[in-house]
């Protein structure tokens, strides 16, 4: 009975206007990648170095925000720590990482 069906096959490889199937993944992961660092790495890599130029421009007097949410003026500094001064007699030790902003001058009136 099978010779009434006639063969199959299969079409030319190559055919114009078709892309290999391994060259488009390529270009997807390469697109994906740009993606990944326009919208993620760069935008985080920009936000630790403002960070950190934050953290090294301390200094004693300046009115700050920790990441906590208190507010307090820096009283004392060292390498890896601030002391702040959060109300008139109370002062709170914190990493400097911790120090979410400096604030106007005159923020804090109370202190």
């Amino acid at each position: 009975m099978s010779f009434f069906i006639s063969p199959a096959y299969a079409e030319a490889a190559g055919a114009a206007g078709e892309m290999d199937p391994g060259f488009f993944n390529i270009i997807f992961l390469l697109g994906f990648g740009l993606i990944f660092y326009f919208f993620m790495w760069r935008p985080q890599a920009k936000r630790a170095k403002e960070h950190k130029a934050l953290i090294n421009d301390l200094a004693k007097g300046d009115e700050v925000l920790t990441a906590g949410g208190i507010l307090g003026k820096v009283v004392k500094l060292n390498d890896d720590y601030v002391v702040l001064e959060v109300s008139a007699g109370t002062e709170l030790t914190f990493q400097k990482v911790h120090v979410a902003a400096v604030l106007p001058k005159g923020t804090l009136k109370s202190i």
